[in-house]
């Protein structure tokens, strides 16, 4: 199990970081500003995770593999920006991988330190998407969670096949490898085919509404 959880987490920061990455560079930020998003993208939904369930200091902050892993994806996308920028449609393939394993990776952990099954399943979710919110905050951004095709739902999902397949007494890798697969496939048709949740539509605004314009005819 701890094995399982470090590649899944590694291999979730590195993705995530390289985004949020890509996003500074689009952004015109400077190389430290770079490496905070990168950092920021790829490791504070862990670090959210590890908080709530007590797990501290966060494997994050305690393990400096994830600050490598987060500094490496950033230089590279910062040193090779226009080599990487050729694979930007392809990273929303690679968000899809990422947001697969800490969805998985958050439910596990929260299930080995005894959470509720419910709980567990939330704070997978909360895993995969906590990153991306920050990141997209840091830059003014609308958070890709709040308007992407089933986004948080993927990750909701995955999490949730983790959870079940605990209940059923299956292994953890099977789990991780059913819940991974669930949550990478509801992304990938989400993006392949446009599936969306319903979005608000405010109603038109009235005559009443309607901004009224203040005419001054003094002079008239």
């Amino acid at each position: 199990m701890p094995i399982l959880l470090l590649v899944l987490d590694l291999g979730g920061t590195f993705v995530f970081a390289i985004s949020g990455a890509m996003v500074a560079v689009r952004h015109r930020l400077d190389i430290f500003g770079v490496l905070v998003l990168a950092f920021a993208a790829g490791n504070v939904g862990g670090i959210t995770r590890d908080l709530l369930i007590g797990a501290v200091p966060p494997a994050a902050i305690a393990d400096l593999r994830y600050s490598g892993v987060s500094a490496l994806a950033g230089l590279i996308t910062f040193f090779w920006y226009p080599a990487t920028n050729r694979f930007r449609n392809d990273m929303l393939w690679f968000d899809a991988v990422g947001l697969a394993f800490f969805a998985v990776a958050g439910a596990e952990k929260a299930l080995a330190y005894g959470l509720s099954p419910v709980m567990a399943a939330l704070l997978g979710m909360v895993t995969g998407i906590g990153g991306g919110m920050l990141r997209d905050v840091l830059v003014s951004d609308i958070p890709t969670v709040l308007r992407a095709d089933l986004y948080a739902l993927a990750a909701l999902a995955g999490a949730g096949v983790v959870v079940s397949a605990h209940l059923l007494h299956l292994s953890p890798v099977v789990a991780a490898v059913a819940g991974g697969g669930v949550c990478f496939a509801l992304r990938f048709m989400a993006i392949r085919h446009g599936w969306h949740l319903p979005v608000a539509r405010p109603p038109p605004a009235t005559a009443s509404e309607a901004p009224h314009h203040r005419h001054d005819d003094e002079g008239n």
